[in-house]
């Protein structure tokens, strides 16, 4: 599902934007910042508080050009009446509301009050949109959402695949598996390339897969030799969620404070300048 949007609804407020490091070089052809967060839906752990306005205005002052969100709602029919402040819009069009002008919402988990799924917030033309079901078998649905962003300028295009994979080992690898065909069937060879999201694989066994399969390359590894802790977000032990990108560079890749962060979600952000 890909939406336009101007920018009539409202006047952007004034932000602070995050440090995310050394930046780069002034010499760079071109570069952009990318933000990846699992929102839980705009609850707290264990749903114990809608947060979904304090985490906009957090995102917000990221300055991320795009935006990848996983567990993002759709849709929901009771939850309007449980909760005074639940907004009326679907999350993801709240949340980019006149910062990112153009979005994508791949739906994945569908139940009897609403949906959830991927969804991708974009400073840059989104062109083209396809969410695929990379869901295995059993109840639980995951999707890919693959978006095409026009650069400024005449600079072409970057492929943007929003993921959530699933919790079971054999599942990832699976769709880990149909990650590296469309990438290495379905992209020209020397289109850049960035993956994020949350992957689940507290064992670590993405990173040869990816690279071997689809010659991705995360950046947290490249920068740090290992991916970076985010969840629980309170205090990271697990390393589930990650950006990869291929002919691409990334710099300064960041793991987003605790504060306020690990209040907004029960996953840490990742956020990086990637220099094409």
């Amino acid at each position: 599902m890909l939406v336009q949007r101007n920018d009539k609804t409202g006047q952007a407020l004034a932000l602070k934007p995050v440090r995310l490091g050394q930046p780069p070089p002034a010499t760079s052809d071109f570069s952009f910042k990318v933000l990846t967060v699992n929102i839980h839906k705009g609850f707290t752990a264990f749903n114990r508080k809608f947060m979904l306005h304090e985490l906009r205005e957090a995102v917000r002052q990221v300055g991320a050009d795009v935006v990848f969100l996983q567990e993002v709602a759709g849709g929901h029919t009771t939850h309007p009446g449980r909760w005074d402040n639940y907004p009326e819009t679907p999350h993801y069009e709240f949340l980019a509301d006149s910062i990112w002008p153009q979005y994508a919402y791949g739906r994945n988990a569908v139940y009897t009050d609403g949906h959830h799924g991927n969804a991708v917030l974009s400073k840059f033309p989104i062109t083209h949109t396809e969410n695929c079901d990379i869901s295995i078998r059993g109840p639980e649905r995951r999707g890919l959402l693959h978006c095409v962003l026009a650069l400024p300028e005449g600079r072409g295009q970057v492929h943007a695949f929003c993921v959530h994979l699933g919790l079971l080992e054999a599942h990832r690898r699976l769709q880990m598996n149909m990650l590296c065909r469309m990438v290495r069937q379905d992209l020209p060879s020397d289109a850049p390339v960035v993956v994020a999201g949350d992957f689940n694989d507290w064992r670590r066994s993405a990173n040869a897969l990816l690279e071997k399969g689809a010659g991705l390359h995360e950046v947290f590894v490249k920068a740090n030799g290992r991916p970076a802790r985010t969840f629980p977000a309170r205090m990271p032990l697990l390393q589930l969620d990650r950006i990869y990108v291929r002919n691409a560079v990334a710099y300064s890749p960041v793991v987003l404070p605790r504060q306020p962060w690990s209040h907004l979600s029960d996953h840490a952000p990742l956020a990086a300048h990637i220099v094409l």
